[in-house]
Formats: C-alpha cells, structure tokens, sequence
C-alpha cells in the first residue's frame, strides 16, 4: 500500500514537473519572439522583369524616386547628400558600398525628426539594397537596417518607405518615371503628415 502510495506521489511530482518545465518552454519561446519581432529591421522587397543593371541605376538616383530636393550626390562611393521634407525630417547620407548590379549601402550620418522624442533615431543605421536574380526576374530587396519596430517612428517610417520602395523605385525601375516628393507642390510627404498628423514650424 504504501509502494502505491509512493509511486502515485512520484508520478504526481514528474507530471507537474513537466507541465512547468512545458510551460518555462512556451514563455521563453513567446519571450524571444517578441524580441525577434521587436528586433527585426524593416524590410520591402520589389519584383521586376528589368535587368539587375537598370534597377542598380534606378535605386542609385534618389532624386528620380525619393525627394527632388536631395542635395548632393547619392551615386557615388564615399559622396554625402542631404535630404529633408520641411523640418518635418532632414537627414545626412553617405553611400559606403558598391558592389555593381548588386547592391547598395547607405549610411545614416545625422538625422533629425521633429515629431518623437528621440529627434536622432535613424543615426547609425543604414539603407541596403540587395539586387538578386529570382528566375526570370530581378529581385530588389530593400532592409532599412537597425529601423525597428520599438522605434517611436517606425510606423510613419514604415509608411514611407512602403510607398517610396514599393510604388515610386518600383514605377521607376518599370516605367522609367518614379514618383518623388516634389520641389514646388505637395507629394506623398505631405499624404504622409496629413495623415499621421505631422507639423512644421515653416
């Protein structure tokens, strides 16, 4: 009887003992997919009949797909430019890797928004374009790396960057005619601060 008893009072032990250890599994696994999720970098990626050469020439000229009013040249290697929507946003680039028809580095010098706290959130990061061959078409995958979704801008920046890369690079590389902020009227910046609210002092 007491030999029952016993074996009972062990097996009682190993299945509790099991559910916890169960139960740790499922909240580390729960625990590092939020941190993944939190961690990961925005990413968009674009499909084109045209070749790797004509969407490297494309993504080169952000003037054709970005802003009109970048100032400098982002087509050379260790060149700085300028881009900025009002106050709204003004950042400093520099292009730090060319491998021709295969990808593109950018990296983010000095940023400055006027609408989080943390005015600076982009400094450090970078802007890579991956250009791949994906069967018959050209694969551009774009990774703004170290823009996370535990940034304060993320959702407005993601906002952007999904139309810039997936409309405007994407209708230049196709079409030959992107769709960037323009100079002298109201483009998909101001779309960007009517909606998500932004303010300038000018």
């Amino acid at each position: 009887m007491k030999r029952k008893i016993l074996l009972l009072l062990l097996i009682a032990i190993i299945i509790t003992s099991s559910n916890t250890s169960f139960a740790q599994r499922e909240n580390l696994i729960t625990i590092k997919t939020n941190q993944t999720m939190e961690n990961k970098s925005f990413t968009a990626t674009i499909l084109v009949e045209q070749s790797r050469s004509k969407a490297f020439d494309a993504i080169k000229n952000f003037r054709a797909w970005w802003s009109e009013e970048i100032e400098g040249n982002t087509d050379q290697l260790n060149e700085e430019f300028f881009y900025h929507y009002k106050d709204i946003h003004l950042c400093k680039l520099k292009l730090i890797e060319v491998i021709p028809d295969k990808k593109l580095v950018y990296l983010v010098l000095e940023n400055q928004f006027n609408f989080i706290e943390d005015r600076t959130e982009w400094v450090g990061t970078k802007l890579i374009f991956d250009i791949t061959q994906e069967g018959d078409k050209t694969k551009i995958t774009f990774t703004h790396e170290g823009l996370v979704p535990a940034y304060e801008c993320y959702k407005v920046c993601n906002d952007a960057w999904s139309g810039y890369i997936k409309k405007s690079l994407f209708n230049l590389i196709t079409t030959g005619k992107g769709d960037p902020n323009p100079k002298d009227k109201d483009g998909f910046n101001a779309e960007l601060a009517e909606k998500w609210k932004l303010k300038s002092s000018k």
